[in-house]
């Protein structure tokens, strides 16, 4: 797995773990939501400092983005897409 790949799934693995949202990590962190997506999609390039702000928001350290998953795992897919809305209100 290459660098950026990895940090890539770490962060999305561990934000997804601690059930933060896109909208409020990147809110807490000071990055817009779809700086945020592009990073976990593995098409924005973070620098240190980003990272850094993002570890210390998920209350992790920055090595947790770099850690591999044993070869025997391999790692899992997450759910793509917004949580389905609940029921809509009728008006009257």
């Amino acid at each position: 797995m290459k660098t950026r790949a990895l940090v890539a799934w770490n962060v999305r693995r561990i934000r997804v773990s601690r059930g933060v949202s896109q909208e409020k990590l990147a809110y807490e962190t000071g990055i817009d939501r779809s700086y945020l997506a592009s990073l976990e999609r593995q098409s924005k390039n973070p620098t240190i400092d980003l990272l850094d702000r993002i570890a210390e928001t998920l209350g992790v350290q920055l090595s947790e983005f770099f850690v591999r998953p044993s070869k025997r795992v391999t790692p899992k897919t997450f759910p793509k897409g917004r949580k389905p809305a609940g029921p809509r209100r009728g008006k009257g």
